[in-house]
């Protein structure tokens, strides 16, 4: 029995909000290069958040903080020879898109905001053994901007902060291992992403007024480990999951100036976490199959960054598959509940976020050639 769940469809389902594990987007999914044969594919995305919470200054409302944004993914995957295979990926790692409206009647974090943009381009091969055992490796660069902005009575005299991170490209590895029964569709893969540390030239300004024409900002986007696993359990229908624990502990954005007022602090604050998600998918007919699964990430901290207004999550998406000769088209839903939160600054809660959540859409066009 044959894998009954392409990679793109996959991915569909992992297309989330940025209150998945720390600022994880595509969870770095490089399933490509287990497709079977020479296989292409396109991924889109659109996911539509609603953050809302309660001003605990004036007890007045924040409107949604959280901005819709697309995502997109594309893979190439191809054989040379029968034990060596070769996979490029694109995709956006990371991101945030979080607006605090500028509304008097909440003043502690109006104005409050964060953007943060991200394209990988990985390259990666695989190894088999024999039917059972492989290993795949490869490289990854990783582009990112962002801008931050920190408004509202909340940050004191840092009321006004801003600082923007110009692109910077830098690059990375991967490594991991696969065990294979394909009579059973079975498959488990554990793949290793080591962390990237990107120089930033950086500015800061106050109000609008340049504070740090100009310096290196130095930020590390997280080492993380992803687990995958998928079974037949009955004719035609596959059990599969995934594990993935990022370590964001020790990303930390600490420009010149602000560090220089905090005493050394981070305009990030985020712990390390782990995300879970199961699911079955049944083929119906030569041409069609469908998938259920449930996602789950842990809480960790209520007190959260005002850029980041939740605190785990949980998941259930539905998708289906069709295909006809050498093409493959893949949709899928994703309906998130975000786990309740309380931004904070200097340890203080600054506002109440909950009962918010996400709705996710994509799909994806494959063709194996």
């Amino acid at each position: 029995m044959k894998t009954i769940w392409t990679t793109g469809a996959a991915l569909l389902l992992t297309t989330t909000t940025a209150g998945a594990v720390g600022l994880d987007r595509s969870n770095q999914d490089v399933s490509a290069i287990f497709e079977d044969g020479n296989y292409a594919e396109l991924s889109f995305g659109y996911v539509m958040p609603t953050a809302t919470g309660t001003d605990l200054g004036s007890g007045f409302d924040y409107d949604n903080v959280a901005e819709e944004f697309f995502q997109f993914g594309a893979s190439l995957k191809m054989d040379y020879g029968p034990n060596t295979s070769f996979a490029l990926i694109v995709d956006q790692p990371f991101g945030a898109d979080i607006l605090y409206p500028d509304n008097p009647a909440t003043p502690l974090l109006e104005g409050t905001a964060a953007q943060l943009n991200s394209v990988a381009f990985t390259a990666v091969g695989r190894y088999k053994f024999n039917d059972n055992f492989s290993v795949h490796g490869g490289v990854r660069a990783e582009t990112l901007d962002a801008e931050i902005s920190l408004g509202g009575l909340a940050y004191g005299g840092l009321d006004g902060y801003n600082v923007e991170l110009e692109s910077s490209t830098a690059f990375g590895y991967l490594a991991g291992v696969a065990y294979e029964r394909p009579d059973i569709a079975l498959r488990l893969a554990v793949t290793y992403n080591s962390a990237i540390t990107h120089e930033f030239n950086s500015i800061e300004s106050v109000n609008g007024v340049i504070v740090n024409p100009g310096s290196i900002t130095e930020v590390q986007t997280p080492e993380a480990v992803n687990i995958d696993f998928q079974t037949g359990i009955m004719a035609d229908t596959l059990l599969f999951g995934q594990v993935r624990y990022a370590m964001y502990s020790e990303t930390l954005v600490s420009p010149d100036f602000f560090a220089a007022n905090t005493g050394g602090g981070s305009l990030t604050d985020i712990d390390d976490a782990a995300s879970y998600s199961i699911g079955i998918g049944r083929r119906f007919t030569d041409e069609f199959s469908a998938s259920f699964s449930v996602g789950y990430e842990e809480s960790t901290d209520p007190l959260v960054s005002p850029l980041s207004p939740s605190d785990g999550q949980t998941s259930l998406a539905l998708g289906g598959q069709y295909t006809f000769d050498n093409i493959v088209l893949s949709g899928g839903v994703r309906y998130t509940m975000l786990g309740d939160a309380m931004p904070e600054t200097s340890g203080a809660a600054r506002a109440d976020f909950t009962d918010n959540s996400a709705l996710s859409i994509g799909m994806s066009i494959g063709y194996r050639f």
